[in-house]
């Protein structure tokens, strides 16, 4: 079996980027270079290596292309190139000016296991500013044989060749040339739809101020349009720089994910490896019908692609580890930046939900349960901010604390704090004689004198706590805010229709537990309510998440939600992997270890405690990862299929039966389960 800590056993690929120091005119010597450099990324494990435009010869060495000495040499070196590299295991792409017939082609040369597998050459020209091509090479239109000879190798010629590995399902490369990437509509565009996963340029490029930015910006949205990863390659080094100057820029992009991207203006060889998801970019694919219809328009001209095969042998009996950064938090990113934009779009999309249905409903009340836990606070929050752009009083808010068995003076204490500090109208219903009552009608050992804190005695507090914010809003004209959030929903972990699964309107249905938290961190630090309610929002923070429905024991611990559905942090990783791209349980296993295994690793969000920064064990990351396939796929979606309205926040999804998630309420949990049998047996025996 394929050892489990190897990228290529779950749908990834290496992809190597190289740039580098030419010598001008000196194929002999440049050959030497990429021999050597692809000796490099087979002991990388890459899958694929990548090299500049006209890197045999050097970009840069205008009339010189047309002199006969240098044509013959530079097809000698691909040759050579091709034969020294014939023991190892990665694709090699290469650029050189070959002859096809009486014209010269801008090419770039693929190559793997001592064989030419094809030769890609330039469609677009450009001939402008300091770009002269047109003075030396014929573009794709002149190619009049769909094969080349290249120092006595022959191999397909044309625009419309793939390149496949055979034992590598999902990695089919498109290869384009500089220039065709700044065309309005590029052939990897074509080269994706006939099922090219990762597309590669070959560029040269030359530096100018904010060019590296418009190549990023390029990458980034070409990499979404075509749901792919690309691969840019620009000349650096020992190109001339008797008008312009190179910057040797490696960047490679998946999905408009940067990867990774390299050190520019390097004084030598500049290189770059990235770890591809494969499976990522299939699951778009097949989740897109945009995409398939895209296919399905072209069809006909896709079907002229040539697929070429080869063996890429991955090393599966050893390890080799990701080298990709996975992020701790999916639902949420790392960057600084990035998260305080993020918290500003989610925080008001939930905002603009309720307020677009409390203008519909001419509602101008709203009855909420606070508890002092996290949903409830951002449910209020929302709802405060709601008010004020609707020009209503926030003491139209009504804030209902509802007692139970087991509420904490603690939770109660910050719930106080935060209704007073919002101006909302506090309210407070003792459930437990309402609940003393009822277990008693029904029989429950619990009104016998036995501590007996079952399922029913949870629910009956949590019913009635409904109940009463239904009827309050009944009596006072008002809206039922709902708290429960999106990990809640998948785990189940919510009371069927008379419990926190049901309300008039529930802002919190599209956040996931761990984004509620960044998001009442994020108000804290911008102080969004003032000073007081941000030391009251931190409070909360700091609690203990719990339902605070079974009295404490004698060590005076809350009840814990996260001993019994699992730790949030790793289960909104599983959600966001099963539901957005549909990962059984080994890949996301492989990736929540990438992501969890070392606390040391990678970067933590500044309001993360340093007591929730740790690491998860593979035995904890399977027994967790159980739970989560029973209750999501074999126990819960009963109660997704009746929730209220509520806005999505993420492109991750939510689990609306009316928008992103559809299935029956009766499948069975065994698949998953299985695999995850499996997998104990393997790695812990």
């Amino acid at each position: 079996m394929a050892e489990f800590n190897n990228l290529y056993r779950h749908g990834m690929a290496r992809v190597a980027a190289y740039a580098p120091e030419v010598r001008l005119a000196d194929p002999d010597a440049n050959s030497d270079t990429l021999i050597r450099l692809a000796r490099e990324a087979d002991a990388e494990d890459a899958a694929l290596a990548v090299f500049p435009e006209l890197s045999v010869s050097g970009y840069a060495v205008d009339d010189l292309h047309h002199q006969s000495s240098l044509v013959e040499a530079v097809a000698r070196a691909c040759r050579k190139v091709v034969e020294a590299t014939a023991d190892l295991k990665p694709v090699l792409v290469f650029g050189a000016a070959l002859k096809s017939g009486d014209q010269l082609f801008n090419c770039a040369l693929i190559a793997q296991g001592g064989a030419l597998l094809g030769v890609v050459p330039k469609s677009y020209l450009p001939n402008y500013r300091e770009f002269y091509e047109k003075r030396w090479f014929a573009d794709a239109r002149g190619v009049l044989s769909s094969e080349i000879d290249v120092a006595g190798l022959s191999a397909p010629f044309g625009t419309n060749l793939l390149f496949e590995a055979a034992d590598l399902p999902g990695l089919v490369i498109h290869v384009e040339i500089c220039e065709d990437f700044w065309a309005p509509v590029p052939p990897s565009i074509s080269g994706a739809l006939a099922g090219a996963t990762v597309m590669v340029n070959l560029s040269a490029s030359n530096a100018t101020i904010g060019k590296a930015r418009e190549r990023a910006a390029l990458i980034d949205a070409h990499s979404r349009r075509t749901l792919g990863a690309y691969v840019f390659t620009a000349a650096g080094a020992g190109e001339s720089t008797t008008d312009l100057a190179w910057d040797g820029q490696l960047i490679v992009y998946e999905l408009g994910e940067c990867l990774a991207e390299g050190g520019r203006f390097q004084n030598a060889d500049a290189t770059l490896t990235a770890d591809i998801d494969l499976d990522r970019i299939l699951a778009d694919r097949l989740r897109l019908s945009t995409w398939r219809d895209a296919v399905s328009r072209d069809a006909q001209a896709l079907q002229a692609y040539r697929r070429i095969s080869f063996d890429f042998e991955p090393p599966l009996d050893r390890p080799a580890p990701l080298r990709r950064r996975i992020d701790r938090f999916p639902f949420v990113p790392d960057d600084d930046a990035r998260l305080d934009e993020d918290c500003y779009e989610a925080y008001n999309i939930q905002v603009q939900g309720l307020v677009q249905r409390l203008r519909a409903t001419h509602l101008k009340r709203a009855v909420i349960g606070v508890s002092g836990g996290l949903d409830s606070t951002q449910a209020l929050i929302v709802a405060a901010r709601a008010f004020d752009r609707l020009g209503l009083e926030r003491s139209g808010i009504l804030a209902v604390t509802l007692p139970g068995f087991a509420t904490s003076q603690r939770t109660r204490a910050n719930a106080l704090s935060l209704i007073e500090g919002l101006g909302a109208t506090h309210r407070e219903i003792d459930i437990r004689p309402a609940a003393e009552r009822m277990l008693a009608d029904i029989g429950h050992p619990w009104s016998e004198g036995d501590a007996h804190y079952d399922v029913t005695f949870e629910n009956v507090q949590a019913g009635l706590r409904t109940d009463y914010l239904f009827r309050l809003a009944n009596h006072e004209n008002g809206l039922v805010i709902g708290t429960g959030d999106l990990s809640e929903l998948a785990l189940g972990w919510c009371t069927y229709g008379v419990g926190d699964q049901m309300s008039h309107y529930n802002v919190n249905a599209g956040v996931a537990k761990t984004l509620i938290q960044h998001l009442i961190a994020w108000a804290a630090r911008r102080d969004e309510y003032g000073p007081e309610v941000s030391t009251t929002l931190r409070a909360i923070l700091g609690t203990e998440i719990s339902p605070e429905l079974i009295p404490a024991g004698e060590s005076g611990a809350l009840q814990s939600t996260q001993d019994v559905i699992g730790p949030y942090p790793l289960q909104d990783f599983t959600l966001h992997y099963a539901v957005r791209y549909g990962f059984g349980p080994e890949k996301i296993a492989f990736l929540q270890h990438a992501a969890w295994g070392d606390a040391r690793e990678g970067d933590w969000p500044d309001h993360v405690f340093e007591t929730d920064r740790r690491a998860y064990s593979m035995e904890e990351i399977l027994q967790w990862l159980e739970v989560f396939a029973r209750r999501f796929y074999g126990q819960s979606q009963f109660k997704r299929s009746a929730m209220p309205n509520g806005p999505k926040l993420t492109s991750a999804g939510a689990l609306s039966p009316r928008g992103d998630w559809r299935m029956p309420s009766d499948a069975s949990a065994r698949i998953w389960l299985d695999q995850i049998k499996a997998l104990r047996a393997e790695l812990l025996g």
